[in-house]
């Protein structure tokens, strides 16, 4: 099996890494904190038809919002060529027990949510099912790290659990978009994405007529028009009121890319000079320093903060997920005969639905839109961070018994 590139742990120790240091930080200091992290860079007023409401530059949005876009560029990379290419792990029927497993995980977090915050939820700003969208999300570098431990570097059901926690985060950032309390959506700016998309695709993305100039093949290799399509697509995508962290997504299928996948983020591919792959590169140092400013700037968990909807976080993850992804993706499998990826037990299954009980880094990102500021996220933050206690958890059943 393949081995998955060396950039994807060291994302993970990134995170850990900013996450550790604003934790210390919003307890020892905590009006220093968050004067740091939302002091205005620049206040902006924009017409109306761009931007509604007045906003302000923070190092919060700038981070959750323009450069936490470039790793859901980098892992929206993996799963299109899950799905479309030549020995993608998505392909034709394989992909109905990853979809069901991950539809299932989606479901049964936000109804677990639900149920326990209609129970023991006393916060007085929050109405029935506020923030079940927060649990939605999983983590992909930190599920990846405890993954690799369990289940060893090539394992396949590692690989299993890569594309599960890609689908969760994307389309939990995409239902939390779409379902946020005060969400509008301006259809009309999503022409600006759809059309950098086309417009790159017809001029730079297809592959050149073997027949073509030598002009035309060095053309379809720069990686400019790419970048400044992602750029257009990026404002389209903020100005329609969709989360802007999604805005480079739509450029994806334009960006001309190999004909055949080596599996989610596997290092054969650093070998590949085709420019999908070569943006993906390109990325990898700089999303070191990304993650750990995310965990820097939405990471510091306030250790006094608990409260019933911490409660709430941990029931939706611990128990909601693994419920719903065996009740939906397990019973869809047993109901339509589908088999599990060669070399994947039952055993590896459950394992993995253990490990995805820890949510932490697209939770965090849905916790600003689904829940009201303050104590109520502060308490949610607390949860997210408790959940993943999943991972050692993971790992200590995973040792050999002597």
């Amino acid at each position: 099996m393949y081995r998955v590139s060396s950039s994807v742990p060291r994302f993970a120790k990134a995170l850990i890494g900013g996450a550790a240091l604003a934790t210390l930080w919003v307890n020892l200091a905590p009006a220093s904190y968050y004067d740091s992290i939302e002091f205005r860079l620049l206040d902006l007023t924009l017409p109306g038809w761009i931007a509604p409401l007045p906003f302000s530059l923070t190092p919060l949005n700038l981070v959750a919002d323009a450069a936490m876009s470039l790793f859901l560029f980098f892992i929206g990379k993996e799963l299109w060529e899950a799905l479309t290419l030549e020995h993608g792990p998505l392909k034709g029927r394989q992909a109905m027990l990853p979809a069901g497993l991950t539809l299932g995980g989606l479901a049964g977090a936000a109804l677990m949510w639900i149920l326990v915050g209609s129970l023991i939820e006393t916060a007085e700003e929050a109405g029935f099912a506020t923030g079940w969208q927060v649990p939605l999300g999983s983590d992909v570098v930190l599920c990846f790290l405890v993954g690799r431990a369990v289940f060893g570097a090539g394992h396949p059901a590692l690989h299993l659990l890569l594309l599960l926690t890609i689908a969760t985060d994307i389309l939990a950032l995409l239902v939390a978009g779409l379902t946020q309390p005060a969400f509008s959506l301006r259809l009309a700016w999503l022409l600006l994405p759809l059309a950098a998309a086309l417009v790159t695709w017809a001029v730079f993305g297809r592959t050149p007529d073997p027949a073509a100039s030598e002009t035309r093949r060095r053309a379809g290799r720069r990686l400019l028009p790419y970048v400044i399509a992602g750029l257009v697509s990026w404002i389209g995508v903020a100005a329609s009121g969709l989360p802007p962290v999604l805005g480079l997504l739509p450029v994806i299928p334009a960006i001309a890319h190999a004909d055949r996948s080596f599996g989610l983020f596997a290092a054969a591919e650093e070998v590949l000079h085709d420019p999908l792959n070569r943006l993906a590169h390109a990325l990898a140092w700089p999303l070191t320093g990304v993650l750990f400013l995310f965990g820097l700037t939405r990471g510091g968990v306030d250790l006094s903060a608990f409260a019933p909807t911490t409660l709430t976080a941990l029931a939706a993850l611990w128990l909601g997920r693994p419920l719903g992804m065996i009740v939906i993706g397990l019973g869809l499998a047993t109901a339509l005969g589908l088999r599990l990826p060669k070399g994947v037990s039952l055993r590896d299954v459950l394992r993995i639905m253990l490990i995805m009980a820890m949510g932490f880094t697209v939770p965090v990102l849905s916790l600003a839109t689904a829940l009201p500021g303050g104590a109520m996220q502060e308490a949610a933050r607390l949860g997210l961070a408790i959940s993943l206690l999943a991972g050692p958890v993971a790992l200590l059943l995973a040792r050999p018994r002597p």
